[in-house]
């Protein structure tokens, strides 16, 4: 199986070569993110379709975790266009913060759409470095579809951990590995090192559960399903959320 594995690869890293090329030069990076913020714009309006049920199932509980004021302060890391932004309860005060600056002007489109939420502000960084945000001063971390391309899984829910306040949780959906007896794991394995290169870093194979088990939280409410999405590929999916 392995060989198999290894001589699909093969075939894929020939037929891509170009994009392997650009990225030997230095060029692939850079064209990558311009123009991922327009293929994620497609991508999300077909994917809240699909997921809207399990979103609205994800986020409801969301107002239990705002502050004294009563008013939800949350944090949306790997924000993206705001897709999630629908889904988030009138008045919530939301900062974004995100790698990719060129997701600006759909952020602002999406907050048009989305005058029931208070915005923030958007800073431009990684989640495994959120030093503009300050220890424990948000109620709620929202992460979707982005601990399949973090760098550093366990140190970007250090961050997480850290930025929370005591008693906040930490909200996630993610794509995950496949089980590893299906067909859809086989081809997981095949087409992940072009998978990554092609969708910014995206991973098919992390088993990211495993990284929220091992995290410092004091509850974790999880789930697997099998999300009903047109790609196979992406349909082994968790969420859930943990309290700090």
């Amino acid at each position: 199986m392995e060989l198999t594995i290894f001589i699909l690869r093969l075939a894929i890293y020939i037929l891509t070569f170009p994009l392997y090329l650009l990225n030997f030069l230095g060029l692939w990076s850079w064209i990558c993110k311009k123009w991922f913020p327009y293929f994620l714009v497609r991508f999300t309006v077909i994917y809240n379709e699909q997921m809207a049920s399990k979103k609205r199932e994800l986020f409801s509980n969301l107002q239990e975790f705002a502050g004294p004021s009563g008013k939800l302060s949350l944090l949306e890391v790997g924000c993206g266009t705001g897709a999630n932004f629908k889904f988030y309860p009138p008045g919530c005060r939301v900062t974004c913060i995100d790698p990719n600056p060129n997701f600006e002007k759909f952020l602002i489109k999406s907050i048009a759409e989305n005058r029931h939420l208070q915005f923030e502000h958007f800073v431009v960084a990684a989640g495994e470095n959120m030093h503009q945000v300050a220890d424990g001063s948000v109620d709620v971390v929202v992460c979707t579809l982005v601990l399949c391309s973090v760098k550093n899984q366990e140190r970007i829910l250090r961050e997480v951990c850290r930025v929370l306040r005591p008693g906040g949780a930490f909200y996630f959906m993610e794509h995950v590995a496949a089980e590893r007896s299906t067909w859809n794991y086989f081809w997981q394995q095949v087409l992940d090192p072009a998978w990554h290169l092609l969708f910014d870093g995206c991973n098919l194979t992390r088993e990211s559960w495993k990284a929220l088990e091992r995290a410092s939280f004091s509850k974790l409410k999880l789930q697997h399903i099998q999300a009903p999405l047109s790609w196979e590929l992406v349909r082994s999916h968790i969420y859930g959320y943990a309290v700090k």
